[in-house]
This record gives structure tokens, C-alpha cells and sequence, in this order.
């Protein structure tokens, strides 16, 4: 595709919003292994999202959804023996009976699955965490569930999509490198799904994609410096712009076209320019939509890059324990691609990322600390890792302080390599001890990677929501939640509203809720 003058006025089966529209009204089946992947991303979700519960970002947007229930319904009324079938979406913490209008419940919902950093990811010429698509999808699912005979079967087939659209351009269109923030990628496969799961046609979710892509596109600022806790906000807000999108097209209200394509528009004035040519990789009509197959999750609650360094700095904390004292090492390098660098590493040039007092949100984005930390700790713990008097230990700040990173060429050609045994996210580190010795190591991937010392598999992503989950959660609805959640592809309309978690009693009552316009 490519940037057109208004005069040459492009027609809509041209455009790329129409080709991702018609991929979503293609009623192709998903398969086996996707319906899989699909089930544990959601038990993913809900094990972060458990883990979050009572943070404050997450305790402010559950807040603000809750203050939007829908007025058709007497929901005070209802009890735990009613099967839910009424409209509305379930927030996260609260009971099933508790329902909110769904754009308010893919805003709380993503904002509790984003809070920690700890889902899933696919990196390419963008970065994403398409696990992002799964709470504005499921809230639509659980609104229309009764009205339209929704299932578990059309749940999953919504999810496919929003992966398969999400993933398909972050393969092709880098906008990090514009400086625009990589949810825009996020609103148009939020969108695109729904479209799937309502069973909308083609025109109709053409139209919610300009929609949402035109509300998400902002600046890479919320990622940059010192990181806020919009951070967490960004992908929820697309999803619910995405929610609102939909609204609005199936009233039959239009967007800005061609949204991409148009002489004003994404392409011509917030990527490449009006000389620019990009190929998405969509599946073709009838192509099963294999996307989230390429995606993998985290082992550790730190950006993505990072991951495979904790992994090599527990390894290191094993092998070599004197790396972790500072008064023994001269100088730490890491020899890692550009991405990592420049985006997380001493590269970035942010002051922040050495400073001891800056919030989680930056120190998650700081691989000199993470790596700090998991070499003098032996892992990572999500809360514990990040704790102030953590990050303010003497003896980690002078270690710290002696980690840097250097971009090395043939990591960033991995990075970026289309080939899945190749492409790599690790690199080579490079401690250069006091007495003159140098311990070197390297790592490709993760070991939670597909390709990793060892891959995550559906076991893993339970034991993941069991350990995230036990302090917040009781026994009984930790087990609840895991049934239902492995029985997704089969859920009737009723049971869609099962696919959320209800705090322990009193729990949410020890953050109260700070006071908005609402």
C-alpha cells in the first residue's frame, strides 16, 4: 500500500482497513492449536490481572468503570444463583453479578492485564502485547451474549482475529520509529475482532477500524523518560475506543477515509511519509488465522527484552556468585541489539533508568537494573523485585551503576530476522572483574520461549495463574476460573459472564478508591 491524492479517490476494496475488515468477516474455523493458545492466553490475562488487583491504577480505573452500570438492569437484585445471563460486562475483582457498560469493563479490565507487564508479547518491526485484544473482545462478548446467542466457540474466534490483525502489523508497519506509541496497532485488531465475534459485515467493521485507529494514534512519550502509570492505561483506552468504534459503525456512523492510504492520513503524516510503500502480511480468504502462534509469553514481570536476561543473570548468580559483589567487578556490558539499547538500555540516554527513587513503571523499562537484580537476587519476583528499599539497596546501586549496554549488529539482525529459529532477543554479556578475569555468557530467547530451555506450555500458564492468584483469590474460585476458562471453546452464552475473577472477600476494601468526576 501506499499514499493516494484525494483526486485519484482510492477505492475502499483497495484500502488497507477494507483488506483487514474482510479478514475479519471471513467465517473461516480456528484450529486446533490456536483454540489452545487462545485458551491459555486468557488464563494469562486473568493471572496478571489477579496480581494487580490492588494497585492503585487499577484500583482508580475498576473505580471509573463501576461508576458506569448499565441502567437497564436491577443488578443489586440479582444473586449468585442467577446464571448471568443479563447484559453487561464483568470488571475483574468484582462479582459476576456486577455488570458495567462494556467499553468501561475493557478499560478496567485492561488496565488490571497491562498494570504489571507480565503477558504476552510479538515483537517484529513494532512491538505489541496482543494479549491486549482479550479484554475488550470478551466485555463485547459478555454484553451481547444473550441478545445474540453468542458462545465460547465465537469468543475464540473474536481472539483469533484481534491477534492474527495485531500481529500482522507489527510484522509490517513500525511506528516506534515515528515515535507514535504501538496500541495504534491495537485499536484497529480490537476492532477487527469484535467484528468477528458480532458476526458483522465487511463495511461495518471497516469503518469501526478508521474509527479506532484514528482515536489511538498518540506519542511514545507515555514510554519514554519518567514512565507513568498511563502506561498501563494506553492499551485500555484503545480497547475501549475500539468497543465505542463498533458503537458508532453499527448505527451507521462512518470514519476518515482512506484512513491509512489518504494524502492526510497515518501513512503520509505519521509514518513513512508520502513516498512510502508497506506489504501486511493478512491471510488470504479461507487461511486459518495462525498469528498468535507467533507470539509468546513472560516467565518474569519485566519488558519483554528483558526476559531472557533474568534468565541469564540467574544462570550467572549460580555459576559465578562474585559477579554480584560490587567491590569485585571493574564493569558490566551488554552486548545486545538495537532495540534493547536504545529502548531499555543505557542507550536511551534517560537518567531515570539509574535512578534509584524512579517508579516501577521506569525501572521495568530499565535493563541495567533488571539485570542488577536478577544477577544479585538469582530471579525476579513482581513485587518484590521493584520495591523502593529493593532498588535502593546500596550494593545494587553501585553494581548498577556499572551496567551498560552497547548495540552489537549482528543481535539487532536477529532481532529483526523473519526466521523464527533466528530471530533472538538475548545477546552477550561481558563482566570484567576486578582482579582482571572476564566472565562472558550469552542467550538467544527466554527460557519460557517457544524455543527456550523450557517452553511454556498449558500447565505452566496454570501454575502461573495459581501463584499469582493465592493471595488475592479464594482457593474455590481459583479452581472455578481455571474450569471455565479451559472450557472456553464449548461455554454457552450463559457461562461466557464466568470468565472473570472475584476477589477475596474484603480484599478490594483495603485500596479504597480515590475520589473523580464520577
Amino acid at each position: 500500500m501506499r499514499v493516494h491524492k484525494s483526486e485519484e479517490n482510492l477505492a475502499r476494496q483497495n484500502q488497507l482497513a477494507w483488506a483487514i475488515a474482510e479478514v475479519a468477516a471471513d467465517p473461516v474455523e480456528v484450529t486446533a492449536d490456536v483454540t489452545e493458545m487462545v485458551v491459555n492466553r486468557v488464563i494469562d490475562n486473568a493471572a496478571v490481572a489477579a496480581a494487580s488487583l490492588t494497585r492503585r491504577p487499577v484500583v482508580s480505573a475498576r473505580a471509573q468503570a463501576l461508576a458506569h452500570p448499565l441502567p437497564v438492569a436491577e443488578l443489586a437484585e440479582l444473586t449468585e444463583e442467577v446464571e448471568h445471563p443479563q447484559d453487561g460486562s464483568t470488571v475483574f475483582g468484582e462479582r459476576p453479578a456486577v455488570r458495567v457498560s462494556p467499553e468501561w469493563a475493557a478499560w478496567a479490565n485492561g488496565v488490571a492485564v497491562r498494570e504489571l507487564d507480565y503477558h504476552d508479547t510479538f515483537l517484529a518491526a513494532e512491538y505489541s502485547h496482543p494479549g491486549d485484544n482479550i479484554p475488550p473482545i470478551t466485555a463485547v462478548a459478555q454484553h451481547a451474549a444473550r441478545a445474540l446467542h453468542l458462545s465460547g466457540r465465537d469468543l475464540v474466534r473474536g481472539i483469533a482475529t484481534g491477534y492474527e490483525i495485531q500481529i500482522d502489523l507489527a510484522k509490517a508497519i513500525s511506528l516506534h520509529a515515528h515515535k507514535i506509541d504501538h496500541v495504534a496497532h491495537l485499536g484497529p485488531s480490537a476492532a477487527a475482532g469484535i467484528g468477528t465475534l458480532l458476526g458483522l459485515p465487511t463495511e461495518v467493521v471497516f469503518q469501526a477500524i478508521g474509527q479506532a485507529l484514528h482515536t489511538t494514534t498518540a506519542t511514545r512519550q507515555s514510554r519514554k523518560g519518567e514512565i507513568s502509570s498511563w502506561k498501563a492505561h494506553a492499551p485500555a483506552f484503545a480497547g475501549k475506543m475500539a468497543v465505542e468504534a463498533i458503537d458508532r459503525a453499527m448505527r451507521g456512523e462512518t470514519s476518515p477515509t482512506p484512513i491509512y492510504e489518504g494524502e492526510d492520513g497515518v501513512i503520509a503524516w505519521l509514518l513513512d511519509g508520502p513516498d512510502a510503500r508497506y506489504e501486511v502480511p493478512l491471510p488470504e480468504r479461507g487461511e486459518a488465522k495462525r498469528a498468535i502462534l507467533d507470539s509468546y509469553t513472560k516467565e518474569h514481570s519485566a519488558e519483554y527484552q528483558a526476559q531472557a536476561w533474568i534468565d541469564l543473570a540467574r544462570k550467572l548468580h549460580r555459576e559465578h556468585p562474585e559477579a554480584a559483589d560490587p567491590s569485585r567487578v571493574d564493569s558490566i556490558v551488554i552486548h545486545t541489539s538495537h532495540h534493547t539499547h536504545f529502548v531499555i538500555g543505557s542507550g536511551a540516554n534517560d537518567p531515570q533508568k539509574y535512578d534509584p527513587t524512579a517508579s516501577r513503571e521506569t525501572l521495568d523499562h530499565s535493563i541495567p537494573y533488571i539485570f542488577t537484580v536478577a544477577l544479585q537476587d538469582g530471579g525476579w519476583h513482581h513485587v518484590d523485585s521493584y520495591l523502593p528499599s529493593r532498588a535502593q539497596r546500596p550494593d545494587t546501586v553501585e553494581l548498577w551503576g556499572k551496567v551498560t549496554t552497547t548495540e552489537d549488529r549482528e543481535w539487532t539482525r536477529r532481532y529483526h530476522s523473519l526466521d523464527p529459529a533466528e530471530k533472538a532477543f538475548g545477546g552477550r554479556v561481558e563482566i570484567r572483574m576486578a582482579d582482571g578475569t572476564v566472565i562472558t555468557d550469552e542467550i538467544a530467547v527466554a527460557d519460557a520461549h517457544p524455543l527456550g530451555a523450557r517452553p511454556f506450555a498449558r500447565a505452566d500458564y496454570v501454575d502461573k495463574f495459581r501463584m499469582l492468584a493465592t493471595d488475592v483469590l479464594e482457593p474455590a474460585e481459583i479452581e472455578r476460573f481455571l474450569d471455565v476458562a479451559q472450557r472456553l471453546p464449548d461455554l454457552t452464552a450463559a457461562e461466557l459472564g464466568g470468565l472473570t475473577i472475584t476477589a477475596k472477600p474484603g480484599l478490594l476494601a483495603t485500596t479504597p478508591a480515590p475520589k473523580g468526576l464520577f
